[in-house]
């Protein structure tokens, strides 16, 4: 993972899932966060989930249209406004993010390596308090 920060975007792989997000067709970006999500949220506890960092990403895009969510305001994200998401994404992002955060998950596994497993933890916590609460 190329990741310079912390943040749900701040990685070559979520900032280039920012740039496919932007290039699909308006009634179709939906579905790009679904297939992200659906890919991370379907991986059993006993498979090792490669990558993850889109399905953080597709997360905080869809937490960022809830209720007190925040707005994805980085250069690396979306370009252009994502019209309302479909509200079924909501508990479907927080299962993606429960399997990033057990076991045999890579992002949780590169974050410790790095020694900063606990405020990316912090990080997914909020976003997944917010999509639950939704």
């Amino acid at each position: 993972m190329g990741a310079w920060d912390i943040g749900h975007f701040d990685n070559d792989t979520a900032a280039d899932f920012g740039g496919r997000v932007d290039d699909a067709e308006p009634g179709r970006k939906a579905d790009v966060l679904r297939d992200v999500l659906t890919a991370v949220a379907g991986t059993g506890p006993e498979d090792y989930v490669d990558g993850g960092e889109e399905a953080v990403a597709a997360a905080a895009l869809v937490a960022a249209q809830c209720p007190g969510g925040a707005p994805v305001t980085t250069a690396y994200g979306p370009k252009h406004p994502l019209p309302p998401l479909p509200a079924d994404l909501r508990p479907l992002a927080v299962r993606a993010l429960d399997r990033l955060t057990a076991k045999n998950a890579e992002p949780l596994d590169l974050w410790a390596d790095a020694g900063a497993d606990q405020e990316w933890l912090a990080g997914i916590a909020a976003l997944r308090a917010v999509l639950a609460a939704a």
